[in-house]
């Protein structure tokens, strides 16, 4: 790493600038978040040998006084044009023993002016200046941002007896040469703009904390435009942006270089925090980052901005938890992974993600939609597949990488997966239903090399800035065909001995109870979800089942069961219709049928168009599998009409772990065992091999540390088996919070374990109502509520502070119910109360104290699964109504004005 001083360059503004005495300021006192005790003035020599004055925030003089012995220094360099204010809630969130000292670099913040321009070798010299001076010891964490990252990395590097662990969130090192510099940044540099934008008026230091959304309060965008408040004390503002090294004779390139070059050596633990969203270091810094410190921990905040912790303020724990993670001695033994393997299933059953040869004649999979039907055998679709990885390979997939498939269920769609799997690579699915944003934001996250999709699909890929090199697909599957043949005739081998315990797939999460989370399942924890599936549900030669749920459309191939695709759009469920179903069952002569619940009901609903061959077609199968949310009974009641030879089965579990138990609504809904009114949901006993426990709920609804078996315990369901996820993709806080205790898989839901061991779900944990008198979990009163004459459904959700939230009932009256109901919009004001007696009856049945009672024409649901109710869009709703508010949007959530 270059460390000489080099000749300073010609100012962007006028060259004769004030002495370094002139313009330093006195940082204020009053500023927001910012502890007094914290400010201090340090006197060190900088790159030159001349001793300025630097303003830092450092809580160590504090620990000092109380007697508290050091454990270890967080030293934080802020980029520009930010300073050390960035860095007050890693301060404030200090554990005990933890130094933090967060800089002003020179002619930033209220450290000194030096009066001419520094370049990116004199910052890094500077810093060690400082730390001399200050005597720091390790160890030592270097945390930085935007372009204090170079800086910081190039002390790191400089210091390796000191240097512990790398935290930097949203900085780059390297600018690829396929990629423009950042629109924004050439934009400012711009010899015409630079001096105008970055000195003369605050623009670019007011731009850098307007990017954040929702806005930052007024009084932390002024504390941070605070030590810019003149052209003068903006002068290393415009110098910081003149000193990025764009162009290849740039006098910084050569240090830039070096602590890119440097950075590939180091060996300490690294964490990569980052918002996505950034207009300035976009996913390709990310990726660039990852590729040079691969032992790094990633965690995205999918909402935030350039001003990561700020559009953040939750991922400082996460920085702090890793931190007492990974440094020796600050902290106890971890309790995740990511930080901790999942419990070793070596002995599980497992399946090959492979197509299975044994019976080559066999037909695998028919796909009924598109302009005529197709169909492939068992050895046809083999052979595709190896024909294709070879294709594959020629362009460049290698094992390790990720392979972002966009293309329909059906045959071209299990033969690019399963080609990709051949080849070692890494499968990344997201469904269509989650919106063009949000499965843009997923896919761009999950940074994938390669895209393979659709026209279509690949249009709305550049459109998004999903990264990869693009491989098209035609929905005549020409161009597959094209890409195979080439395989095959320039012989491209494959690799053998693939690991399985590399990374298999990536698999989002639906976004129905938050932003999309990437799902790592490795080769082994896909092979032993298809093994327990088959074990589970008794699946073998000879059973031929209807795909009509996403999930399950791929894993036909592998277990060896013929698989027919019907005429849907499987990422929308409900387009399923009752004539589509048969047709599908007739061509495969199908015994199962797997749907979703939103299929099933438009099967149902569409059932009076089928004519006496489809009815006899639909009496064949014996079983119907329904999954992906809660399936009421009165529902599979009415499919057992339409398919009246299957048994139904409803697999609880979720794209973490799936299944984790099973059992037939309609064979328990009377008799022994039946559910009383308000016990929730039975999901069945939990499937060989999966364990459960129950995390117990505390009076403010937070569950326990240690998991409990006995019966009629209420907390989070906590499971562990083979086949639960390795771990989120680059999510580490939420991966942490997830796996507790190691191994295991916090779901998310509550309910309980009967004396019998079967497994009740009475919600989520988040819909949980946190009340005065105890946690009040929504599905039990929901069904006490749910048998009330003229109610065609009803939620129950919370309103008011944490602790003391009150209960509230929406109800849908039936009169009120219909299609066109949401085109009335939600009530407000006495539209939205319950009538007395209505009111009356449901509070008498609800079984716990209730604050009011409302009605609406429908319960908003998300989009992906149209069946969960979106609980929290009706408490913003809810509340609104109780609070007087007068405007609610189109789907609940309440607007600002009020009455």
């Amino acid at each position: 790493m270059p460390t000489a001083a080099r000749t300073p360059r010609q100012s962007v503004h006028d060259p004769a600038r004030r002495s370094a005495h002139e313009e330093v300021g006195l940082p204020p006192t009053g500023v927001p978040g910012v502890d007094p005790g914290w400010s201090r003035v340090v006197l060190a020599p900088d790159a030159d040998g001349l001793t300025r004055r630097w303003h830092l925030l450092d809580n160590g003089p504090q620990l000092q006084a109380a007697g508290v012995p050091v454990r270890g220094t967080v030293l934080a360099v802020h980029g520009n044009p930010t300073w050390s204010y960035l860095w007050r809630r890693v301060l404030e969130q200090a554990p005990t023993g933890w130094r933090v000292v967060a800089v002003d670099q020179l002619g930033m913040g209220w450290s000194e002016r030096p009066g001419r321009p520094r370049t990116l070798a004199q910052r890094v010299d500077d810093l060690a200046g400082l730390t001399e001076a200050l005597d720091l010891r390790g160890p030592v964490v270097a945390l930085a941002h935007d372009w204090g990252g170079p800086v910081a990395l190039g002390w790191a590097l400089a210091h390796p007896d000191l240097l512990a662990a790398v935290v930097l969130t949203n900085t780059a090192v390297h600018q690829p040469v396929e990629h423009a510099a950042p629109a924004v940044i050439r934009l400012a540099r711009a010899p015409m703009l630079l001096a105008r934008v970055c000195r003369t008026t605050p623009a670019f230091v007011r731009a850098t904390t307007a990017l954040s959304r929702p806005a930052l309060p007024r009084e932390v965008r002024d504390a941070f435009a605070a030590p810019y408040a003149s052209a003068r004390r903006r002068d290393a503002v415009a110098d910081f942006v003149r000193d990025i090294p764009f162009e290849d004779d740039h006098p910084s390139r050569p240090a830039l270089d070096a602590i890119a070059d440097g950075v590939r050596g180091l060996d300490v633990p690294a964490l990569l925090v980052w918002g996505p969203r950034d207009p300035v270091f976009s996913q390709r810094y990310l990726e660039d980052l990852v590729g040079r410190l691969p032992q790094a921990d990633v965690h995205v905040c999918p909402g935030a901005s350039h001003l990561v912790l700020e559009d953040s303020p939750e991922a400082v724990g996460v920085v702090w938890d890793w931190v007492q993670q990974q440094v020796p001695g600050g902290a106890a033994a971890p309790d995740g992974p990511g930080d901790g393997a999942p419990v070793e299933h070596r002995g599980a059953t497992t399946v090959p993600v492979a197509v299975d040869l044994r019976r080559p004649d066999e037909t695998a999979v028919v796909e009924l939609g598109g302009p005529r039907p197709r169909q492939v055998t068992f050895g046809e679709l083999g052979r595709r597949v190896d024909a294709l990885a070879r294709g594959l390979a020629g362009r460049g997939v290698r094992p390790g990488d990720r392979v972002a498939v966009l293309v329909p269920p059906g045959i071209d769609l299990t033969t690019v997966v399963y080609a990709v799997w051949r080849l070692g690579a890494v499968v990344v699915i997201a469904d269509a239903g989650l919106g063009l944003g949000r499965l843009g934001a997923a896919l761009r996250g999950a940074g994938p090399r390669h895209v393979i999709g659709i026209t279509p699909a690949l249009a709305l890929a550049a459109l998004t800035r999903v990264p990869g090199r693009r491989i098209r697909v035609d929905r005549s599957g020409s161009t597959l065909a094209d890409l195979a043949a080439k395989g095959l005739r320039h012989d491209t081998p494959l690799p053998e001995d693939l690991d399985e315990d590399a990374d298999g797939a990536v698999l989002f999460t639906s976004g129905a109870t938050g932003p999309p989370k990437g799902v790592v399942y490795t080769r082994r924890g896909l092979g032993a979800q298809v093994a327990l599936l088959r074990d589970t549900f008794g699946f073998g030669p000879g059973e031929r089942f209807v795909a009509a749920f996403a999930p399950f459309a791929l894993y036909g191939p592998a277990l060896g069961l013929t698989s027919a695709v019907p005429d849907m759009d499987v990422t929308a469920p409900h387009t399923l219709t009752a004539d589509a179903l048969a047709r599908a069952v007739d061509a495969v002569g199908a015994t199962m049928v797997f749907a979703a619940p939103a299929a099933l009901r438009n099967v149902v609903a569409t059932a009076g168009s089928l004519t006496a061959h489809q009815r006899e077609v639909l009496a064949g199968p014996r079983l119907v599998l329904s999954a992906g949310a809660p399936v009421p009974t009165s529902l599979l009641h009415e499919v057992r009409a339409v398919l009246p030879g299957a048994q139904t089965q409803t697999p609880y579990g979720m794209t973490e772990a799936l299944p984790v138990a099973t059992h037939d609504p309609t064979a328990s809904a009377s008799g022994p065992g039946a559910a009383p009114p308000g016990a929730g949901v039975c999901v069945g006993a939990p499937v060989p091999g999966v364990e459960v426990g129950i995390a117990p709920l505390d009076d403010l609804g937070e569950p326990a540390q240690e998991l409990r078996s006995d019966p009629d315990v209420v907390g989070e369901i906590v499971v562990r088996g083979p086949h639960v996820k390795d771990r989120y993709d680059r999510r580490w806080g939420a991966q942490r919070a997830s796996a507790r205790p190691a191994g295991w898989h916090r779901t998310g839901d509550v309910g309980r374990l009967d004396e019998q061991g079967r497994l009740w779900v009475e919600g989520r944990l988040t819909h949980v109502v946190a009340t005065a008198d105890g946690p009040v979990t929504p599905y039990p009163v929901e069904d006490r509520v749910r048998g009330l004459d003229g109610l065609a459904d009803v939620a129950v959700v919370g309103v008011g502070p944490a602790g003391t939230r009150l209960v509230v009932l929406v109800l849908v009256p039936t009169r009120r119910a219909g299609p066109l109901a949401r085109a009335t919009g939600a009530p407000r004001g006495a539209r939205a109360l319950a009538d007395p007696e209505l009111a009356a009856r449901a509070r008498a049945s609800a079984g716990v104290p209730v604050a009011a009672v409302l009605v609406r024409d429908w319960l908003p649901v998300d989009v992906r699964h149209a069946s969960k109710v979106d609980r929290t869009a009706l408490a913003h709703w809810a509340e609104a109504v109780l609070h007087g508010q007068r405007r609610t949007r189109r789907g609940g959530a309440p607007r600002t004005r009020s009455r």
